[in-house]
């Protein structure tokens, strides 16, 4: 089994919760999510290649030969970037939903 086959339900469930999770009606805070998940993947990643080439450098762990697509950024495997980017489109979709007002909010 290679790691994107270990990836694929995750980015999936990921994917899925974030644009159920997307105030649609709420154009605003519509746009306002997805940017922030923009923002995130994109540090997430640089974060991600940067400490994890470090590791595998520093020999702290590897990649089972046969088990990864064979294309890296840097010492990192391009399915090692699943897991951030699975988190960074839940965290916007979270935070949106949870800190979101209700109009029964603005009356109390």
């Amino acid at each position: 089994m290679t790691y994107l086959l270990i990836s694929i339900p995750f980015l999936s469930a990921a994917l899925l919760a974030a644009l159920a999770l997307t105030p649609w009606r709420e154009r605003r805070a519509a746009r306002r999510q997805w940017a922030a998940t923009g923002i995130a993947i994109v540090v997430l990643a640089i974060l991600t290649a940067v400490f994890d080439s470090l590791m595998i450098a520093a020999d702290l762990f590897s990649y089972g030969h046969g088990h990864t697509l064979g294309p890296t950024v840097g010492l990192v495997p391009v399915e090692d970037f699943s897991y951030p980017i699975a988190a960074a489109l839940l965290a916007p979709a979270l935070w949106t939903r949870l800190t979101r007002k209700d109009a029964s909010d603005a009356h109390a």
